[in-house]
């Protein structure tokens, strides 16, 4: 098969995306497949050129969208492959769209009565209006530390740790420079545990066996500096979970997969305090996927190999059409 593998994007994630795909491009080629890379720049301008672009989809059999954050896992280049009729690997435009912001997918999840991290929402006035945010805050139950995000995006860019007043507002202002919205959320002590789910050409959804963050203890959390450039930050798999609690949170992700109506894949990353339940802290549609990544390492773990998972992402996409 012809196997298109877009990557790149005006995400901040571009250059995680780039190594993302030429993984997957090897290991299309690895599978006997003719691999395809198609390359969107900084500026959100397809390489080859729209129109050029346009073409080389529509003659492949699969599109891989191996793109990170806003642009491309947030529905909108999945909107572009159903325009054209091409089949595509992952969900579709609204959990790709749902998915990516985050107070639409924790809305969506406490409506179902999934648990997630407490946390408000900040938009428009409130990002500069001080006393709007610290009423919004405050009236949430909400106190220092706190943990300050961008509603859109992943790869920990643009997230703070606010200790107090001053760290806070200097922690929304460089949020909402990447985002509109801004959440406000608090910091949960306990344990890092993301679960990889994947669909199969069958229509089953299994997880993989679950993952242990164990950040480099020289940077203040789980940050960029730690995801891809310390090597200090360790990855547990399997992680050393009792067997009721890692019964839960395969369940659970499950629960979130399916509640967002999620395809192919997707990675669920929650928090586990020691004196609590389980939250969900965030979902990635399309995680990071280089060989060094933590969803193709849970699968590692359950006996699938990089390239074996990549095929299983392809024979799904073409079983679902």
């Amino acid at each position: 098969m012809r196997i298109a593998v877009v990557m790149g994007g005006a995400s901040p994630e571009h250059q995680v995306s780039l190594a993302s795909g030429k993984g997957i491009v090897k290991a299309v080629e690895i599978l006997g497949h003719m691999a395809i890379p198609m390359v969107i720049d900084a500026d959100g301008n397809w390489v080859d050129g729209q129109h050029e672009a346009i073409e080389i989809l529509q003659a492949c059999d699969v599109t891989i969208p191996a793109l990170h954050g806003e642009g491309g896992e947030d529905g909108r280049l999945q909107g572009f492959l159903e325009q054209l009729h091409v089949p595509y690997v992952g969900s579709g435009i609204a959990a790709s769209a749902v998915g990516l912001d985050k107070h639409l997918t924790k809305a969506v999840l406490r409506a179902h009565g999934i648990p997630v991290t407490p946390g408000v929402t900040l938009r428009g006035a409130e990002l500069t209006d001080t006393e709007a945010a610290l009423q919004k805050v405050k009236a949430a139950g909400l106190d220092f530390p706190l943990f300050v995000k961008p509603g859109n995006g992943g790869s920990s860019f643009g997230v703070s740790r606010a200790t107090d007043l001053p760290t806070l507002l200097a922690a929304i202002a460089d949020a909402a420079v990447l985002d509109p919205q801004v959440l406000v959320e608090r910091e949960m002590v306990g344990r890092e545990i993301d679960l990889a789910v994947l669909e199969f050409p069958d229509g089953r959804i299994e997880t993989a066996p679950a993952l242990e963050i164990h950040p480099d203890p020289n940077q203040p959390f789980f940050d960029a500096t730690a995801k891809y450039d310390s090597a200090a930050t360790r990855f547990v798999v399997p992680a050393p979970l009792d067997p009721e609690l890692a019964e839960r949170l395969r369940r659970t992700a499950i629960d979130v997969f399916e509640v967002l109506g999620c395809a192919g894949l997707a990675r669920v990353d929650f928090f586990v305090p020691s004196d609590g339940d389980p939250v969900v802290n965030e979902i990635n549609t399309f995680p990071g996927f280089t060989p060094a990544s933590q969803f193709p390492r849970m699968w590692a773990a359950a006996g699938l190999s990089y390239a074996e998972v990549v095929d299983t992402l392809i024979r799904t996409a073409v079983a679902r059409g």
